[in-house]
């Protein structure tokens, strides 16, 4: 059973877990923009998705895992978020190797995975002081702003006015801190507006377009492209 609840004292982040299953489990995981920290057995980085990607779990096997809002897995993790896109990374090969066996010890060991998770995250947020690599000490700030204006579908040239910046320096430090440019943001996360709605209810073509879509042929071409299926298997 996949579970779900709030990190404590991290802002927008989200543990999650499974049980383990009888049986392998196949799902179709969409992107969001997020990243996470994943323990089964051991730790494994998930960077942000561009795409849908297939993920298999194995008979028996249970997850807990600390799931990061767009922008912070660059702080946590230590490197610029574009090089973690697409990719489930071994922790080992982004911290010290001490540091990861003295975590894994802890993990295996506590009543609470996911608070340790918390925990863990809370600490290298507050060691990064705001500051995310290739993006420098303002990165909260601007992570903030260019979320804000992703989600409300502002156009790029009034996003890098917002925040002071070139375009191509915009697109430079929005690789790093979220693995994709803000115009790549901001259709995933519309694609993800609009399947929320979707999944409460709402007729396709109204969540089109209370989502940002010209049409529903529009979404129907997005959700294409990005979760590699049509709306209905999503549904």
């Amino acid at each position: 059973m996949y579970r779900e609840r709030r990190a404590p004292l991290v802002p927008g982040a989200v543990l999650w877990s499974t049980g383990p299953a009888a049986e392998a489990v196949h799902k179709r995981v969409l992107p969001d923009g997020c990243s996470d920290l994943i323990w089964c057995d051991g730790l494994l980085v998930a960077g942000p998705d561009s795409r849908a990607q297939l993920s298999t779990t194995r008979p028996g096997a249970a997850y807990d895992a600390i799931r990061l809002p767009p922008g912070a897995g660059a702080a946590v993790f230590g490197v610029p978020a574009a090089e973690l896109r697409d990719q489930r990374v071994p922790l080992e090969a982004l911290w010290d190797g001490a540091t990861v066996r003295s975590l894994a010890e802890r993990m295996a060991e506590a009543p609470d995975r996911g608070a340790v998770l918390a925990e863990v995250v809370r600490e290298r947020l507050a060691g990064a002081a705001g500051s995310a690599p290739g993006v420098g000490p303002d990165a909260e700030r601007l992570r903030r702003l260019v979320l804000a204006r992703a989600r409300a579908g502002s156009p790029v040239a009034a996003t890098a006015r917002a925040a002071g910046l070139g375009e191509r320096q915009l697109h430079r430090r929005c690789l790093a801190l979220f693995g994709y440019g803000a115009k790549q943001l901001a259709g995933i996360l519309r694609l993800q507006r609009a399947l929320e709605l979707v999944a409460a209810g709402v007729p396709a073509a109204e969540a089109a377009v209370r989502s940002g879509y010209a049409d529903q042929p529009h979404l129907a071409r997005e959700v294409r492209r990005l979760a590699g299926v049509p709306l209905s298997r999503l549904r």
